[in-house]
Order: C-alpha cells, then structure tokens, then sequence
C-alpha cells in the first residue's frame, strides 16, 4: 500500500527504531493504549506485544481491512482522530496510554487534544524533529516559544532520540525525533484557566525580545503604574524578555494578572 500525500503518510517500519518507541511507552498487560494513525501496523504490533488492550484510529480506509485480518485483537476505529473522543474509545480505562507516528501538518492540533483533560498517563509521540526541540527547550533558547510554555505548563517533556528521514517509506525532508510527554499531578495552571493562559503567552511571545513591563503595557494596554507591580507581584524581573521566562514563571505571572482582572473580558 503506497503512502498518500494527503494523509501525510510516512511509513517506519525499521524494527530497532519501533521497539524502542513502544518501550519508551512502557505499557504493561494492565494497560490500554491509544494509538494514533497505526498506518501499516508496524507499531501497532509492538503495542500489542506489550499492552493489554491496543486501541487504534486509523482515517485511511483502504489500510483497515489488512489491520483487521493482521490484528484480530487490535480494536480498530476508522476515523479522524481529531473527531474522535479518545478517552471514550478506551472506554474509560485508567489510566490509559496514547502513542503515534503523527502526521507533520496536524502535530499542533493532536498535542493540544493529547493534554486536554482527560489526559493519559503517558504520552509517546513521533514528531517532526524541529518540533521536539521546540516543545523540550529551555528558557532563553532559539527553540524556546509559546508551543514549549503550553506544553510544559501540563505536562513533562522528554526529547528521547532522533529517527533519520531515511528510517521511513517515502522519506520525509526532515529528520525526526520521538518525544515523550508525562502530564503532571498538579498542571502549572488550572484547566479553567488555559485559554486565558495561552492567550497571555502566545501574546507576550508576539513581543518575545521586548522588555516584560512593556510587552504586558502591549498586552494589556493598562498604564505603566498598573503594570510594573504585576511583574514585582509574579516574583519576574520587570526588565526581562517573555523569551527567558519560565513556565512556571508564566503561570505566576498569569494568576496575578487574573486576580488583577486582566481577562475577564475572555471566556475561561
């Protein structure tokens, strides 16, 4: 079965390379595991070698019924995984496991759905390269952006190791890397409170190399003498670029804009 462009199919089928995938997974014969895009089963055999219950959304009809005849045990649901409610595919079990070799032009959307509530326990995800460094970089990098403070408000980041185009059946034009995400206890910041918290950081990112106090004077358009005790009260030099605040610094910084009032002008 050839890839399709459309589906932006990037078939992995070097054995080495999937194993080490499922093991960064770590699932036990307790365990449900979410699969996103199974594609030709190369992973979804490994994830089956290891888990209890394998569940897979596969949007490519002329791949399910092979999937169907290899994986008798394999519960197959045809579909957008983005229309898919995942906790309800694995009906509930908990804790549950999501893995998959992403397709590169809907990375963005499925990590936003893999760290909404109901999160997994345990995230493994094949990504474009890029995008590993991106949501693992530290404070002050190039990489570092909105995409590394989102991820990392919710969840612990693990960049594993990194898989060469050649690896896959076609080649993309990029190298890949696989990521390993562990949502946390205690989220940096509630979940009622996320969409007023990415709009805070993907708009003091907009004004990622100006000084704090001026970025949140852009933002918020509040005066000077309402900004500067913000950053005071957030525990942030005022002098400092968004682009080396930390996550935890975001979350600070965003409940004391929120107790200020900043926001309520937006859903939660």
């Amino acid at each position: 079965m050839r890839a399709k462009r459309r589906f932006g199919q990037h078939f992995l089928s070097d054995p080495r390379i999937l194993a080490r995938i499922a093991d960064a997974l770590d699932a036990a014969p307790e365990d449900a595991v979410l699969e996103i895009g199974p594609g030709r089963g190369a992973l979804t055999a490994e994830l089956l070698a290891r888990a209890g219950r394998v569940v897979a959304i596969e949007r490519d009809r002329d791949l399910i019924p092979d999937l169907r005849a290899r994986f008798p045990r394999l519960e197959l649901i045809e579909g957008d995984a983005l229309d898919v409610n995942w906790a309800a595919a694995v009906g509930g079990a908990r804790p549950w496991l999501l893995a998959g070799n992403i397709p590169y032009n809907i990375t963005s959307p499925l990590l936003d759905r893999a760290l909404t509530p109901p999160r997994p326990a345990r995230i493994v995800f094949l990504v474009q390269k890029e995008v590993a460094d991106r949501i693992a970089a530290a404070p002050g990098t190039k990489d570092y952006g909105a995409l590394t403070v989102g991820v990392q408000a919710v969840a612990g980041v693990e960049r594993l190791f990194t898989v060469p185009a050649g690896a896959f059946q076609p080649s993309p034009k990029v190298a890949s890397a696989v990521i390993r995400l562990t949502p946390l206890a205690s989220p940096l910041i509630g979940d009622a409170d996320i969409a007023r918290f990415r709009r805070l950081v993907v708009g003091l990112f907009g004004f990622r190399r100006k000084q704090l106090v001026r970025a949140l004077r852009e933002l918020t358009r509040w005066s000077a003498d309402a900004v500067a005790p913000v950053a005071a009260a957030a525990g942030l030099d005022p002098i400092a670029r968004p682009e080396a605040i930390s996550p935890n610094g975001f979350a600070r910084l965003a409940h004391v804009l929120v107790d200020a009032g900043w926001g309520a002008e937006y859903p939660s």
